[in-house]
């Protein structure tokens, strides 16, 4: 692949990327899964694993009342095989007793190989925000 297709294909896989986000955000987990290839393994913070966006959709249904992204940048990484994509920014919405948060940062890390998301890895302070709610401190 010449250094042109090369950044080329980064192009496209970072629209497939956003594609997916905002398609996950709706939430409409269905068309979320058609940027993602058969045997997607997506893994959130805490080593949750998921093996179609519903399943996150789920997930997210119980730790929030609802949730979206501010996607403030992507760093993109073209690779000889395949791209990966940094999805940087903050998530804000409300927790499930309604009360609204704003401002907690977020890492997804997409492997996207042959137009299509392979891997998907996600962190967030999510986890601390709720200790911190529920008055634990370290």
């Amino acid at each position: 692949m010449t250094s042109t297709e090369t950044l080329d294909a980064a192009q496209r896989d970072a629209q497939i990327v956003t594609a997916y986000l905002e398609a996950s955000m709706v939430p409409d987990p269905e068309r979320a899964a058609t940027y993602m290839a058969p045997g997607i393994e997506i893994v959130f913070t805490g080593a949750r694993r998921f093996r179609h966006p519903r399943e996150v959709t789920a997930f997210n249904a119980g730790r929030y009342a609802w949730v979206k992204k501010r996607m403030e940048r992507l760093d993109v990484v073209p690779g000889p095989d395949a791209t990966t994509v940094y999805s940087l920014g903050t998530l804000y919405g409300a927790w499930p007793d309604g009360t609204s948060f704003e401002g907690n940062r977020y890492v997804d890390r997409f492997t996207v190989k042959e137009g299509r998301i392979v891997t998907m890895e996600v962190w967030n302070d999510s986890a601390e925000r709720l200790l911190t709610r529920h008055g634990i401190t370290a």
